[in-house]
């Protein structure tokens, strides 16, 4: 029998206030909050921290304060990774992120879903989805992911869109919903 977090990874619907999921989420918002609270020039002890947050982080990475994770250990930070101010990050399920990513301020990763069925949802059962984010992508300021999308290679998402569906790679996509605007 798979346990919730098994159930949470593979997509399927789980208990979100299993005991082992809450305190993964209680480690991870300590940690984050020990982050936020480090000072500017604590480079160092920054990237430890993140380390300690993430389940795999490249080399590279730089993410200014404040920052808002519910998992971190189901993501992955490539090479070269920078993401700016308010960055929010619902990683129910995988988050991959690729080489050469900048994530301007006030962007929204979710991976995260809740039953339409409102009996479903007041036994608190989600479900999620995961995300990808190619290599040398940039997503502008105040966008939100939502679960399931994939971002191809080479792509810019203009600030202010809501990614809906995917994105194919080299293209440059903008709106609320998201949609290519044109190939790079």
């Amino acid at each position: 029998m798979k346990t919730e977090r098994e159930k949470m990874l593979a997509g399927e619907k789980y208990f979100i206030n299993d005991p082992e999921l809450v305190e993964i989420r209680y480690r991870t918002r300590e940690l984050v909050d020990v982050f936020n609270g480090l000072a500017p020039r604590a480079v160092e002890e920054k990237e430890n921290v993140q380390r300690q947050i993430f389940g795999v982080m490249g080399q590279g990475v730089h993410i200014e304060k404040p920052m808002r994770i519910d998992y971190g250990v189901n993501t992955v930070l490539g090479d070269n990774v920078f993401i700016n101010y308010n960055f929010t990050l619902l990683d129910c399920c995988p988050v991959t992120i690729g080489d050469n990513v900048f994530i301007a301020p006030n962007v929204q990763i979710y991976t995260a879903c809740h039953p339409i069925d409102t009996e479903e949802r007041k036994k608190h059962i989600g479900f999620a989805k995961p995300i990808t984010i190619g290599n040398d992508v940039w997503i502008g300021g105040n966008c939100i992911l939502l679960p399931g999308v994939s971002i191809g290679d080479g792509c810019t998402i203009g600030a202010g869109s809501l990614v809906a569906k995917s994105i194919p790679a080299n293209t440059l996509a903008v709106g609320s919903p998201c949609k290519v605007v044109r190939e790079l």
